[in-house]
């Protein structure tokens, strides 16, 4: 398949990157199908889509005229065998659990067509750890988003039975969608960026976890030291918390590390408590006016 015959998205996963990398396609012109086994969800995604819409018209990415018939080329579906049909490139944007994602792929395989290239957003899982599952290991490599809002920067990452062809369509995909594109020689757990934040946030939680200090003097010592708008807790938030969790609790069972596991437990009691980010309004912080965007947080009131 060459680049310009694709036509067809489809996106697994209706949640906080499956929606924007639906949008990001939409917006170049692509023809999208959002696929979850959620389909109550779909409406509070069709309100966050639009929200995304909206910041991008306000950043003047997209001519306000367009925004309607952006929107209207994403659809919805909760069946399978629809969502499958004739798509041209997969992204998935599942919870972070291999056998999870080597189960979704597998049934996507039965019903994708065969010249379909399947692609993963993991964060910080590698591809040949599923790839055997999907059953076109060729055609199966790591394409991950950053935010969309923040970044054009995106990752391209085989493994070692990833076609050189599936390569360059997906590289070529991502040139068609505006990005910066950082092909990877070899896997890497968390590709480049990722691999810098996971440590980061690995730092941060265990400095929280074992009491060291608080979580908000853990971000102002971040933003203080590097004059950055937000510190390593906001930017969980942003992420979300059930994913940190997700991504922590996955690591600490796989390694029985001790300190991994004590920051997944830090992290659950949030997320028992209902605090799962930006995107339900409570994470560490409390949105849309967290407390490190006040003008006196580095100087440690509030």
């Amino acid at each position: 398949m060459k680049i310009d015959e694709v036509r067809r998205i489809l996106t697994i996963g209706a949640g906080t990157m499956g929606h924007q990398i639906g949008f990001l396609c939409a917006l170049h012109g692509y023809e999208v199908v959002v696929y979850d086994v959620a389909p109550p969800t779909f409406e509070a995604t069709r309100r966050r889509l639009a929200q995304l819409a909206d910041q991008f018209v306000k950043r003047g990415r997209l001519p306000a005229g367009e925004k309607v018939a952006v929107l209207n080329r994403i659809t919805f579906t909760g069946d399978a065998a629809a969502a499958a049909g004739g798509v041209d490139i997969v992204t998935e944007s599942v919870p972070e659990d291999p056998k999870l994602k080597g189960k979704v792929f597998a049934q996507f395989n039965r019903l994708c067509p065969p010249r379909t290239v399947f692609t993963t957003n993991t964060s910080t899982l590698v591809p040949s750890m599923f790839a055997e599952a999907t059953g076109r290991p060729d055609r199966f490599l790591a394409f991950h988003f950053h935010d969309i809002l923040l970044t054009d920067v995106v990752d391209v990452m085989p493994h070692p039975g990833t076609s050189a062809e599936s390569v360059e369509l997906i590289r070529a995909f991502a040139e068609r969608l505006h990005q910066t594109v950082i092909v990877l020689e070899r896997e890497n757990v968390g590709y480049v960026f990722n691999a810098m934040l996971s440590d980061l946030f690995k730092s941060a939680l265990t400095l929280a976890s074992n009491g060291v200090a608080a979580v908000e003097d853990i971000d102002r010592a971040w933003m203080g030291v590097l004059q950055s708008a937000v510190g390593p807790f906001g930017m969980m938030d942003k992420v979300g918390l059930d994913t940190v969790w997700k991504i922590n609790d996955y690591w600490a069972r796989a390694t029985n590390d001790p300190q991994l596991t004590a920051n997944a437990r830090f992290l659950k009691m949030r997320i028992d408590d209902g605090r799962l980010g930006v995107k339900n309004g409570a994470g560490f912080y409390t949105y849309p006016s967290p407390l490190f965007q006040q003008p006196d947080f580095l100087k440690g009131e509030g």
